[in-house]
């Protein structure tokens, strides 16, 4: 067991209480470690966080893209940012994080924890949330690609595909996917992203 701490007054009573059993306590900023060489002793790791709100969906898509050797994630965030990271399609809270994740890993919602347990009580409530790496990405597109696109129909969701991808995606584009152009970026599940970019990527340039 390896635990990540970036509190320096934390740290030393941390290892007094730990190390004694075996974990290895590390001092870094988990948004910034080497995540290569504090998982290189095994092949499969589970991480399990309590994560500051601020950070917890950029490092959560950030292990998923750079740290493969994490499987399986089990998170305590902020309740809007849990139920963002676990959203499907019709889901309120489905967004960009949402479609980014799906292309990883699948997440769900498995606990909730209420303020009241927290001395001093928040002002949020947060939840649990499992994450499961994919055997391999949901779709077979350019990633860059795929990205570019959930963030530029994300950008402006409230527009019709054919207004928001302008630029990006023509009507053969759409015809060839089978999306509708009319459609919004909430209504396009993992799937149907990975149609966009795939048709996007393997298109002819323009002469």
């Amino acid at each position: 067991m390896t635990a990540v701490e970036i509190d320096r007054h934390v740290v030393p009573v941390l290892r007094g209480v730990v190390e004694p059993h075996g974990v290895t306590v590390v001092e870094a900023d988990a948004m910034h470690a080497d995540w290569d060489a504090l998982l290189s002793a095994f092949d499969r790791w589970v991480l399990v966080a309590n994560l500051p709100y601020n950070i917890a969906t950029p490092l959560v898509l950030d292990l998923l893209a750079g740290a493969p050797r994490i499987a399986r994630m089990l998170v305590m965030v902020q309740r809007e940012v849990g139920e963002r990271l676990a959203a499907g399609t019709g889901d309120a809270a489905y967004g960009a994080p949402s479609v980014r994740l799906s292309y990883w890993a699948t997440a769900r919602v498995v606990g909730r924890v209420p303020a009241t347990v927290f001395v001093p009580k928040p002002r949020v409530e947060s939840v649990l949330v499992a994450v499961e790496r994919r055997d391999a990405p949901a779709v077979d597109a350019d990633r860059d690609a795929l990205f570019r696109l959930i963030a530029a129909g994300f950008g402006q969701r409230r527009k019709m595909l054919r207004r928001s991808l302008a630029g990006l995606v023509d009507d053969a584009a759409f015809a060839a996917a089978g999306v509708a152009p009319t459609a919004r970026a909430e209504d396009l599940d993992i799937a149907q992203w990975g149609r966009l970019a795939a048709w996007k990527s393997n298109s002819p340039e323009p002469s």
